[in-house]
This record gives structure tokens, C-alpha cells and sequence, in this order.
């Protein structure tokens, strides 16, 4: 039985394989195509900004070297955040730092990320209501910080990064069960410490 590409992977497993064929272009689009996201994944681990780019240059020179072992029985982008996740932790160990999750909400693009989105400021909401906006993400970022490493990553994953719980549950090396079960912690969790202002502000446009 021959390997697959995952679902919706169709355009990356072709890239894959016309790479692997020798067509260096189509590595190319792949690297335009996940730069970003790699880029910003490494910026909630590496504080020094100067090393996100080489980090993340080096991630996608890993993962060229090691392209024939993508089978395509995943994500492509799955895959690749393993890569630039074991990449920069390597890169943190060599420089005796320890790595610093700053998980800035609201702060990307993707299409796929729709929780926990910085609002933005419109014609009818007021300084008011933004800074409302401003308090209740700071609450919401301290509140990640506090919680335990594994509830930490399983919320960030969804959250931020957008993966499915088959994915996290890859990434993780958990069942998928386990991986609902600390999304679910987390997001309790967070949601004790935004409700005091969210009742505070009770009949409020916010």
C-alpha cells in the first residue's frame, strides 16, 4: 500500500515531490509559503530577535535535507514545526539559554487562527472598549504563562498555530483524547481569570 498525501496537503505533497525530483524552485514556494509561520513560531521561543531568521534559515535547510523522509502521512506544516521546534531548542541548548514562550495573541495573519484575537478598533467602539480589549489580552497571555508546560503547548497549537487535534496529537506523542482533555484545562483555566472582567463589565459594549 503506497503512502498518501494528508488531506488538503495535495498542493505540498506535489511540491515534495517535484523537489525531490530535483526541481529546486518547487522547494522554493514551500519555503514561501511556511517562512512566516516559521518565523513566528520561533519568536515565542527565541526572544533575541536576531536569531529568529538564522533559526529559522536552518530549519528549512534541516528539512530540505530530510525531505525524502516526508511520507505524506501528515500535514506538511506538521512536520515542518517539528523540525523548526527540535531546531531552535538545539540552537537555545548550544547558547546554554533556556527558551521563553511569549505568546503575543492576535499578532498574525493566518487564515486559520480565530480564538483569542486581538479586536480590532472600529468606527463605533470607543478608547474605551480598546482598552478593555488590551486588559482582558494581557490577562489572557499572563494566564498562559502560568499554566503548566503540556496545557501551555495543546492551547498554543490550537490557538495560535491552528492544528488540528490529530496534529497536536502527533506533535505531542498523545492521544488524541489527552490532547481535548488539556485544551480543554487551559482554556478553563484562562477563562477563570477573564471572567472577573468580563462580569465587571456586565451590560457594557466592549
Amino acid at each position: 500500500m503506497s503512502n498518501s498525501p494528508a488531506p488538503n496537503d495535495d498542493t505540498d505533497w506535489t511540491l515534495v515531490q517535484r523537489t525531490l525530483a530535483g526541481d529546486q524552485r518547487a522547494y522554493g514556494l514551500l519555503v514561501l509559503k511556511y517562512q512566516r509561520r516559521i518565523q513566528r513560531l520561533i519568536g515565542r521561543m527565541v526572544r533575541d530577535v536576531d536569531l529568529v531568521e538564522d533559526i529559522a534559515q536552518e530549519t528549512f535547510i534541516r528539512a530540505y535535507r530530510a525531505l525524502h523522509q516526508f511520507r505524506g502521512d501528515a500535514q506538511f506544516y506538521t512536520w515542518l514545526y517539528r523540525i523548526a521546534i527540535n531546531t531552535a531548542k538545539k540552537s537555545l541548548l548550544d547558547l546554554k539559554r533556556n527558551p521563553t514562550v511569549t505568546d503575543n495573541f492576535g499578532d498574525s495573519d493566518d487564515e486559520d487562527e480565530t480564538s483569542w484575537r486581538k479586536p480590532e478598533l472600529t468606527s463605533d467602539e470607543t478608547p474605551e472598549s480598546a482598552l478593555a480589549a488590551k486588559e482582558i489580552a494581557t490577562v489572557v497571555n499572563a494566564a498562559l504563562e502560568a499554566l503548566p508546560a503540556d496545557l501551555k503547548q495543546a492551547i498554543t497549537l490550537r490557538e495560535i498555530d491552528g492544528l488540528s487535534y490529530e496534529e497536536i496529537a502527533e506533535l505531542m506523542e498523545c492521544p488524541i483524547g489527552t490532547v481535548r482533555s488539556r485544551i480543554f484545562r487551559a482554556r478553563e483555566a484562562v477563562s477563570q481569570k477573564i471572567k472577573p472582567l468580563l462580569e465587571k463589565r456586565t451590560g457594557k459594549r466592549w
